[in-house]
């Protein structure tokens, strides 16, 4: 059984699924939390995968407690009528969380897809540091991305027979969906000149609403006012919170384009064409550099620490400054912008979820 309500665990989940797909020795039941409703159902689509549940528990305004309480709720009834072998969930969500303690209660083993992340800041991020924390100890088995992962899983008394270093999912869907003179739906994007300095932000993280995330967005606004060969695409999160902070910051200039979020095969393919990614998102920290695309981090830690060794991510927090020259150095060094670039993608070579089944077929069948 797999569980997932956000887009990026679809993403992530999708390509297990699909390899699964292919054979007769498994039965699969798909269970859609929708914790976030419409960005999920789009990636849903890219990928064709049709739930057998869909529990539609997004509400307006919601707090943790409220997805929490909620999937612990529904994901009762499902396990009891169904009986899964084994319950599969992804990353570090709250669905994720709430998916596994419900799994536990029924005394069904749990299976973790990107085990052994952290940051070892339980607030930051926040709350998904404690959520993967939490699915650790309710999990028999931990699909670490990097031996990194597998190491933090170590050195918090998790056996070592039970973690399998799989390298991250994430690049086997994005190969899935990159296709050479991609035609976007929103025709904003069409009609850019991607052979200028093109910047993609992305920006959601709770921890950082507010004046942090406002610092941040002047530092990029500044910048592209200051390099005329530069422009801003900024998909813009569903969340008030951001959005509000992005039309009073980037609402006035002409080269910044504030547009809505884009499906997972659109904004993969936007990834390729652009020259530099700023994100505190975490899968983008794995996605944009098997592109070739440097990655700017808009967050005071990551628990993506092997793309930072590898030197294909740079950590610029949200103070003004930093992010200021953090990207101005990328957009006016071209040696500093080539050494990220070239550097070598170290979340593994897009047969991640092949290697999971793997794990499956030889522990099950």
């Amino acid at each position: 059984m797999f569980v997932f309500g956000t887009r990026p665990e679809v993403i992530k989940i999708a390509p297990i699924i699909k390899a699964l797909e292919k054979s007769d020795k498994y039965s699969c039941v798909i269970c859609a939390m929708a914790q976030h409703r419409e960005m999920m159902d789009t990636a849903l689509e890219v990928f064709n995968i049709k739930p057998d549940y869909d529990a539609d528990l997004m509400k307006k305004g919601q707090t943790l407690t409220d997805i929490t309480v909620r999937v612990l709720s529904k994901m009762e009834s499902i396990l009891l009528k169904e009986k899964p072998d084994l319950v599969l969930v992804q990353g570090d969500t709250s669905t994720g969380m709430a998916a596994a303690l419900a799994a536990f209660y029924q005394k069904i083993q749990v299976a973790h897809i990107e085990a052994g992340l952290r940051s070892w800041n339980i607030y930051s991020p926040y709350p998904e540091e404690m959520n993967r924390k939490i699915i650790s100890n309710l999990s028999t088995f931990h699909f670490a991305p990097t031996k990194s992962n597998a190491d933090n899983l170590l050195a918090c008394g998790v056996k070592k027979d039970n973690i399998i270093i799989t390298g991250n999912t994430v690049i086997d869907a994005l190969h899935m969906v990159i296709t050479d003179n991609y035609i976007f739906p929103d025709d904003v994007l069409n009609k850019i000149d991607y052979s200028k300095k093109i910047i993609l932000l992305t920006a959601h993280r709770r921890e950082y609403w507010g004046e942090s995330m406002k610092g941040a967005f002047k530092a990029i606004r500044d910048t592209i006012i200051e390099n005329p060969d530069t422009e801003l695409i900024f998909p813009v999160h569903l969340n008030p919170n951001v959005g509000d902070a992005a039309k009073e910051i980037f609402s006035k200039s002409e080269r910044i384009h504030l547009i809505k979020p884009l499906d997972y095969k659109s904004f993969a393919n936007l990834m390729n064409k652009v020259y530099l990614i700023i994100t505190d998102s975490g899968g983008i920290q794995e996605e944009a550099p098997s592109l070739g695309k440097p990655v700017v981090v808009i967050r005071n830690e990551t628990e993506r620490r092997e793309a930072v060794e590898a030197g294909t991510v740079k950590i610029a927090g949200v103070d003004y400054n930093n992010v200021y020259a953090i990207t101005k150095e990328l957009l006016t060094n071209v040696n500093s912008y080539s050494e990220m670039a070239k550097s070598v993608n170290p979340y593994g070579d897009g047969k991640s979820s092949q290697r999971i089944v793997d794990f499956l077929s030889s522990h099950f069948i």
